[in-house]
């Protein structure tokens, strides 16, 4: 991602060069390196995982090697601490978080000499009524393929953020959907969970829908522009993470539905 931000700012400039014809020359190794952090809580049964990366300059493998030897911990306002353990390079797991709907958790990072700090107040659950297989067309090619819906109920006046993340035959598909209700406060939503590749007879497909706060779904919802997914116009996510930190730290709720595609 950072990469493909770095290629539209060196097009830009080299456009300028062409213009002004006049020589610049661009260092694209000289930006420090920047703490990546990945969280996330549900209201699932625990132990739940912070993650911990760190960028690397762009003639550089685009492999982020893992932040070992930190210090993590998460609070929320029942007055619970939990000090994170780390389970293998990088990986940080809870001890004692309980994910429960209503509550705010805080958690903070200390790592290569830096504090970093993030909060998140998980969402009430809505409802994930039904998951079907309907008909849409391809953005690719314009066949008609075979895609997952999502079918529930918005809850009225209260701003809801959803994220859906779909399984398809125990792989993991990693496209980004997020939606807000701000045109559909209180209305039944059917939501097609889309990617480029229909599903056939056969396939086994789980979607999760996550009821998000606010700062994720901008987080999201700025990743998926930044990777040139829609038609705006590219920009860093929006990251959740104090003192410059990137990524997001998430408390959200998980309802699941599994469907066979006859």
């Amino acid at each position: 991602m950072r990469k493909h931000i770095w290629f539209i700012i060196l097009v830009f400039v080299i456009v300028l060069i062409t213009s002004c014809q006049k020589v610049i020359n661009i260092d694209l190794n000289s930006a420090s390196p920047a703490l990546v952090i990945t969280g996330n809580i549900n209201d699932q049964p625990g132990p739940y995982t912070v993650s911990l990366s760190q960028t690397v300059n762009f003639s550089d493998p685009n492999s982020f090697p893992a932040v070992s030897g930190a210090f993590i911990s998460i609070t929320d306002n029942t007055g619970i601490i939990d000090t994170l353990v780390e389970t293998k390079p990088g990986t940080y797991h809870t001890k004692k978080t309980t994910g429960v709907a209503g509550r705010t958790y805080n958690l903070t990072v200390i790592a290569n000499g830096q504090t970093y700090t993030a909060s998140s107040t998980m969402p009430q659950a809505v409802t994930f009524d039904t998951l079907i297989i309907t008909q849409r067309v391809s953005f690719r090619n314009h066949d008609t393929i075979l895609a997952p819906q999502a079918i529930f109920l918005d809850p009225a006046n209260v701003a809801n953020y959803y994220r859906f993340i779909e399984t398809r035959n125990d792989t993991l598909l990693s496209n980004i959907h997020v939606i807000d209700d701000q045109f559909t406060n209180g209305l039944h939503i059917a939501y097609t969970v889309r990617n480029d590749t229909s599903l056939v007879r056969g396939d086994s497909v789980t979607v999760e829908m996550q009821c998000i706060d606010q700062g994720t779904y901008q987080y999201f919802n700025t990743f998926r522009e930044a990777s040139g997914t829609t038609n705006v116009t590219p920009s860093n996510p929006v990251s959740t993470i104090s003192n410059n930190g990137l990524g997001y730290f998430s408390a959200h709720t998980s309802r699941y539905r599994r469907i066979l595609v006859q």
